[in-house]
């Protein structure tokens, strides 16, 4: 939970921001993070491997969707996150 407000105050545009781009694209990346530390010790947990598919995806759209609209954005988010892009 904690991580969660330090990703969400981090990505913020303004004061109340909780659902833009930005934070829906820090938010998957948390998920997908523990999801692969999940994976370190239970290889066989195919359902899992299901939703870790679908926020990768996600994730994927919602990048694409920001470089198409604001770059500008998008290159802080990329470096914040540590994604490579």
């Amino acid at each position: 939970m904690i991580n969660k407000k330090n990703t969400i105050k981090s990505l913020a545009i303004h004061a109340k921001d909780v659902g833009s781009t930005e934070i829906q694209i820090g938010l998957l990346t948390d998920k997908i993070t523990k999801l692969s530390d999940h994976f370190k010790k239970f290889k066989k947990d195919k359902h899992s491997s299901l939703g870790l598919a679908k926020s990768v995806n996600k994730r994927k759209k919602l990048l694409a969707y920001l470089k198409k609209k604001n770059n500008e954005s998008y290159q802080k988010v990329i470096k914040k996150l540590n994604l490579r892009k």
